[in-house]
């Protein structure tokens, strides 16, 4: 059996060296598709259940359940918080959704989301070493409406058994009252990785990407293309990192966010998006080109591309620009024709190409370091926090406009991560238990291996088999054949 090696280097190799640019980038988009639901199809999915404790005789039976196991019981009836230190629930994840934003293919049913939650709970255990469970869940009331008090009382309901709840992909405006009505009346984090764990890493690529063009985040004018949970979050969070509202322009589907978008005040869901209204673009500029002359930042999350940002708004940009076109999983624009447009710094949410601003380099070391410190919730100030975090990270090691993010590979900045987002809880007063820095970060550490270590082994003995290379092999010729 050939070794698979899905490399980056390798995988710009996969292809006939004859491909223009787009031609390669849209191969490799079919290409890792393809290979997804072969893979998926090959494992049966990509989440297990394994025991973490031994059976060294017949009698752990009776330790792990009855009846021994009462005594576990009526000690948390009696102190419920001793359930984080009896129980998995210490370091335990809900990865909920309705499903209604999957990505950029919208509405995928309830359980047309598991492969993108297992796949979250995925990487939790792999870069985080937390422990995650895909729930996929049916919000639709007796009007066949998607309810966001279904999702919120869901969540209610499971609490207990959990450390902490990751939301995903539900769609706006929904999103807003069900993370804003979770955040305050659950005794346990929740957070909305599409909203605050896109925010967090986009603002830690801004930081370092504002580093390298020598320019101040107070005085950057900044342009927003798509309006939804993501961009809201990422301009509210920029705004309290420092950025200037009335040097952002944000556009949704109708144009600009001003204060005289009557249509958006009218609509009480929409209240995120109306305070936007009423912080950002005091002018009320409503075109794109007027929008873009001499600003400095573009931070694009709306249509996948590769045609909805021009190559001529980019032209019209301050010297030195920062383009951010992060659509799943087609960007914006394309990097190379960004830059061949007059772009500096261009970056993207896929990592086939440099500088990839995904939300796997937050939320792993943000929900680890509130769980180490069992934190109530994860307030903005955690969230910018971990956006500093990770954008230090990288600052230590040398930015330059190809690398303004750190890896995946870079396994220490989770735990850099997990110790900055910890203090910052404690800071906050939202941290049960208090614990040094160096505490944090070496847990972090250590459970990061114990779960690397385990998978390897797993590997290793067999017990998780290698893909036949014939599934690469078919993918590769499904994607030349798509392009040609």
């Amino acid at each position: 059996m050939k070794k698979i090696d899905l490399s980056l280097a390798n995988l710009n190799q996969l292809f006939p060296d004859n491909f223009t640019p787009e031609q390669q980038a849209k191969a490799k988009t079919v290409f890792l598709k393809e290979l997804a639901y072969t893979s998926h199809k090959f494992y049966g999915g990509k989440i297990a259940t394994m025991p973490k404790a031994g059976v060294y005789g017949f009698n752990w039976f009776n330790v792990w359940y009855t009846p021994g196991v009462s005594k576990v019981s009526t000690t948390i009836r009696d102190n419920n918080d001793t359930s984080f230190e009896l129980s998995n629930r210490g370091n335990l994840v809900a990865v909920v959704s309705d499903s209604t934003r999957v990505l950029g293919d919208g509405d995928c049913t309830p359980s047309g989301g598991l492969g993108v939650m297992e796949g979250k709970a995925f990487l939790m255990k792999y870069l985080g070493g937390v422990d995650g469970v895909a729930l996929c869940i049916n919000s639709y009331n007796a009007k066949g409406q998607h309810d966001p008090d279904k999702i919120i009382d869901f969540v209610k309901m499971v609490e207990p058994s959990f450390g902490a709840i990751n939301l995903e992909d539900i769609s706006q405006p929904n999103c807003y009252k069900v993370l804003d009505t979770l955040r305050e009346e659950c005794n346990i984090p929740v957070w909305h990785d599409d909203a605050q764990g896109t925010g967090s890493v986009t603002l830690a690529g801004l930081i370092n990407a504002l580093r390298i063009v020598d320019k101040d985040i107070s005085k950057v004018r900044i342009v927003s293309y798509g309006a939804g949970a993501s961009n809201t979050t990422i301009a509210r969070l920029i705004i309290m990192a420092g950025g200037d509202p009335h040097k952002m322009i944000i556009f949704d589907t109708k144009g600009t966010l001003h204060k005289n978008r009557k249509d958006i005040e009218a609509d009480p869901a929409f209240y995120r998006k109306w305070e936007l209204c009423r912080q950002t673009n005091p002018d009320c500029i409503d075109d794109i080109e007027k929008a873009m002359k001499g600003a400095d930042v573009l931070i694009a999350l709306s249509k996948p591309g590769p045609d909805t940002v021009k190559p001529s708004w980019i032209k019209l940009m301050a010297p030195k620009s920062i383009v951010f076109a992060c659509a799943n999983p087609v960007p914006e624009i394309y990097p190379y024709a960004a830059k061949e447009a007059g772009a500096y710094i261009v970056a993207t949410g896929r990592g086939d190409f440099p500088n990839q601003v995904n939300n796997s380099m937050g939320f792993p070391g943000i929900l680890k370091g509130a769980l180490i410190v069992r934190a109530r919730k994860i307030t903005d100030e955690m969230a910018i926090a971990s956006a500093y975090s990770v954008a230090n990270f990288a600052n230590k090691k040398g930015i330059n406009p190809d690398y303004i993010m750190p890896t995946m590979e870079e396994t220490e900045v989770f735990a850099e991560v997990a110790a900055d987002v910890a203090m910052e809880a404690i800071k906050n007063g939202v941290a049960r238990i208090k614990m040094a820095r160096e505490e944090v970060f070496k847990k972090t550490m250590r459970d990061i291996q114990e779960a690397r270590g385990a998978m390897g082994l797993l590997m290793k003995e067999g017990f998780i088999k290698e893909p036949d290379a014939k599934l690469i092999e078919d993918a590769v010729q499904i994607a030349i054949a798509a392009v040609k």
